[in-house]
């Protein structure tokens, strides 16, 4: 044997080349057998030059028509050629002569879905199944399991991924591919009792336990979950998705002890996400330990600065210890992005409410509710800060607003009723308390958070009396 078998193959393909240069340019009758035009289809597939490889295929099945071999990779060059039908009727040949042969029936699909027939590339596969089994079939059921995919009958590919499965429980692509749909589907009861028998015979698959575990997760079984994903990452200590679904299903539960434990796991065995730092930092949040929910929200917005939504997040844990002006600031970078964002001018409103602006605050409150002209909490905190100025006329007209853009919520006839007492106007006040008692009169508590004062008001507790004594009757 030579010593160089690279070399040796190379000089015999480039010598091949020649002898079928000289057989286009009728320099030679030198005989190609059927393996020799393979290889030169090969070649010039392989260089791109299609042009060529069609060329040489023409010849191969002029001098050997009966070889299947040869018209499937026509077939398949006049595919690349976007020559369908003529791809189609060279496979119907390559058919006659090999019908056991599963390219026939692949390039057949490839042929059916570039003319978008769909359906007619699904019953090509559909029939395949029928003369083929073992690694065959389930090379067919994945080939189907795309065309299904291509015109969207999203059902059937979870029934392609199953039916894999159930023959080869243990096959790594389908797992991975059955744990998208069965989500996407929302088969998840079914996906739960195929893992089960899959874990049956396969008890150290961390796939099927990972895919169990996301099918609980899909119908809020977040404790089953975890001890399913617990067994996942002791078989494979560094599956970084089970630790990341881990940690959501405890947040799920709002353990944020845990949940930090398994996303920090996620930092560790992969590249740091904003997403990750972002979740970490929630849980922080929720367990009130502000300092460490900035420092992670912060390490978020290093990997995404163009995220406003963290800027002001951490202005809040500021809010939330009382330190307005740092608030502020936070507050500040995340309008220069979004500057129309309601939650952000509601937020900054509170914050120059707090330091005694009340001017600056009616200003980030008018803006909130311009933008969200339908949420009722801007405008409640607009009202409050123009009763607090003792700008009555003011609060009286932008409550009829507030009134008209939430469809007639109760709580704007209350206001109504203490802007109407604070401007003297006692009559009118009265018919309004009178109109909000009989719509909802639970909110009466807030008419008393605005101004305790008015149950020194005879009238007003004359009125409150009564619909206790109605509603006790």
């Amino acid at each position: 044997m030579s010593k160089h078998p690279y070399r040796q193959g190379r000089e015999e393909l480039k010598e091949l080349l020649q002898q079928y240069e000289n057989l286009l340019a009728e320099q030679a009758h030198d005989f190609i057998d059927e393996d020799s035009f393979e290889l030169i289809i090969d070649y010039f597939d392989e260089k791109d030059e299609l042009d060529k490889a069609a060329e040489a295929a023409d010849h191969a099945v002029a001098q050997f028509p009966y070889s299947s071999s040869l018209l499937l990779k026509k077939a398949d060059l006049l595919i690349a050629n976007k020559q369908y039908k003529e791809a189609l009727d060279c496979l119907d040949k390559a058919e006659v002569m090999d019908g056991g042969d599963i390219t026939v029936y692949i390039l057949r699909t490839d042929a059916y879905l570039a003319l978008d027939q769909q359906v007619k590339a699904a019953a090509v596969l559909e029939e395949a199944l029928n003369h083929f089994e073992g690694e065959e079939k389930i090379e067919l059921l994945f080939e189907l399991a795309d065309v299904y995919d291509d015109y969207e009958d999203f059902e059937k590919v979870f029934d392609c991924l199953k039916m894999i499965l159930e023959q080869e429980p243990d096959n790594e692509e389908a797992l991975y591919k059955i744990c998208f749909w069965t989500d996407f589907t929302g088969r998840n009861e079914e996906g739960i009792r195929l893992h089960q028998k899959i874990i049956d015979e396969f008890p150290f698959n961390e796939l099927a336990w990972f895919n169990l575990a996301a099918a609980y997760q899909g119908i809020k079984l977040y404790e089953k979950a975890i001890d399913a994903y617990q067994y996942a990452v002791a078989i494979d200590e560094k599956f970084d998705h089970a630790w990341r679904n881990m940690g959501d299903a405890y947040l799920r539960l709002r353990k944020y002890k845990e949940a930090i434990e398994a996303l920090q796991k996620v930092l560790e065995l992969s590249r740091p996400e904003d997403v990750i730092y972002e979740a970490i930092g929630h849980c922080y949040d929720k367990l009130q330990n502000y300092a460490q929910a900035r420092f992670h929200y912060r390490k978020a917005t290093h990997l995404n600065q163009d995220d406003s939504q963290l800027h002001y997040k951490i202005a809040c844990t500021y809010m939330n210890e009382g330190v307005w002006d740092s608030a502020i600031k936070n507050l500040e970078t995340a309008m220069r992005m979004h500057q129309n964002q309601a939650e952000y001018n509601l937020a900054m409103g509170q914050c120059y409410i707090e330091l005694g602006k009340t001017e600056q605050a009616i200003q980030y409150f008018a803006s909130a509710v311009k933008s969200r002209p339908k949420n009722i909490n801007g405008w409640l905190e607009l009202l409050k800060c123009l009763y607090r100025a003792d700008c009555y006329d003011e609060a009286l007209e932008y409550a009829d607003h507030a009134f008209e853009q939430t469809n007639g919520k109760s709580i704007f006839i209350f206001y109504k009723c203490a802007f109407l007492l604070a401007m003297g106007r006692s009559k009118e006040a009265m018919v309004q308390l009178e109109l909000g008692m009989g719509k909802n009169p639970k909110l009466i508590k807030k008419l008393i958070e605005l101004n305790p004062s008015i149950l020194q008001s005879q009238p007003v507790v004359d009125i409150i009396a009564r619909f206790k004594r109605n509603r006790s009757i």
